[in-house]
């Protein structure tokens, strides 16, 4: 019996085929694609099944980059920087299995946690977790994604979150700056505005402007002018992406505050996403102080376990999980 597990995004797509029936679930091939390589993911899925040998497939779990619609068991998503649309019951004929679900990506994420070895898990605060507590997960990246998590094993249940479009509330002068520096481009300030990759860019042209009276250095595009910055200021070759990196970290983490305080995440934090493994060794500072300041309830936080996912396969082990849950339950309800 086997489930296969996919992570789709608008510039790389993962798949991994997993034989069920063992003590512990066989990963039998896994395999990764440039996603802009093909005109849709039918496309890159024949490739796919070319070389796999899928018989004894019993489900499918795509975790996918952008939104996801359901209704009446069907899930339709729209690819985020990519012209495709999936849809679950199309899928599902294609590969003549009952089972094919879509998520979206950090709802996946979500589900990975758990299954994310402690080698891949940085400890920024030990806290006293409560037993079967929610627990919330905080991610930025190309876009900024949270979720809930409630229950453990079988009973896990991950709930969806929008709260990376809440607006931005700036916490001291300079955030208040930077808030009506870009209110003035964007209107309405999100927290993704600011905690994204692209987000990153803004508070580097936000220093450039305000410093030197210029606008920033051009990169090809926002994750690669991310990606410079991260790297000039961690290296310290670069001053003005040293305090773009300080100013990031302290809203990352009052925002990750804010978020465990919403959800009363008593089991514990955990910040995913592209950008926290690529920094962790930064966030012991300015990031844990924001996390802890939160007014009358900064006592409560601090005693709230905050965790750094750093591996990059978070998702697809969440969207395996998932598709090796429902494989599950269609066997115990037949």
């Amino acid at each position: 019996m086997k489930v296969l597990a996919v992570d789709l995004g608008g510039t790389k797509t993962l798949l991994q085929l997993v034989e069920l029936g063992g003590e512990w679930p066989l990963v039998l091939c896994e395999r990764r694609y440039a996603s802009a390589e093909f005109e849709s993911f039918e496309a890159l899925l024949e490739q796919f099944l070319e070389k796999a040998d899928t018989s004894g497939l019993h489900a499918v779990c795509i975790a996918v980059a952008g939104p996801v619609s359901s209704r009446d068991g069907r899930q339709v998503a729209n690819v985020t920087n990519l012209p495709w649309t999936l849809d679950s019951e199309a899928l599902a004929a294609r590969l003549q299995i009952g089972n094919c679900r879509l998520v979206n990506d950090f709802v996946a994420a979500a589900y990975g946690v758990d299954e994310v070895d402690t080698g891949h898990r940085t400890v920024l605060q030990a806290g006293d977790p409560e037993p079967g507590g929610s627990r919330a997960v905080i991610g930025a990246g190309t876009g900024l994604g949270h979720a809930i998590l409630v229950g453990r094993g079988e009973q896990l249940r991950c709930l969806p979150s929008e709260a990376g479009h809440v607006a931005f509330a700036p916490l001291d002068d300079e955030q208040c700056e930077l808030w009506a520096w870009l209110r003035a481009d964007l209107g309405r300030v999100s927290c993704e505005h600011i905690l994204s990759g692209p987000g990153l860019a803004r508070i580097y042209r936000f220093f450039e402007s305000r410093e030197h009276g210029k606008p920033a250095t051009v990169w090809p595009g926002p994750n690669a002018a991310a990606e410079g910055i991260t790297t000039r200021a961690l290296n310290g070759s670069d001053p003005v992406a040293v305090r773009t990196l300080a100013l990031f970290g302290r809203i990352y983490g009052a925002q990750a505050g804010h978020f465990a305080l919403a959800s009363l995440a008593t089991g514990g934090v955990y910040v995913a996403g592209g950008i926290a493994p690529c920094i962790v060794e930064t966030l012991h500072g300015g990031f844990l102080e924001a996390f802890r300041e939160q007014g009358p309830m900064s006592a409560l936080v601090a005693r709230l376990p905050l965790k750094v996912i750093t591996e990059p396969k978070v998702g697809l082990l969440g969207a395996a999980r998932l598709a090796i849950r429902d494989v599950r339950h269609a066997a115990a309800c037949a």
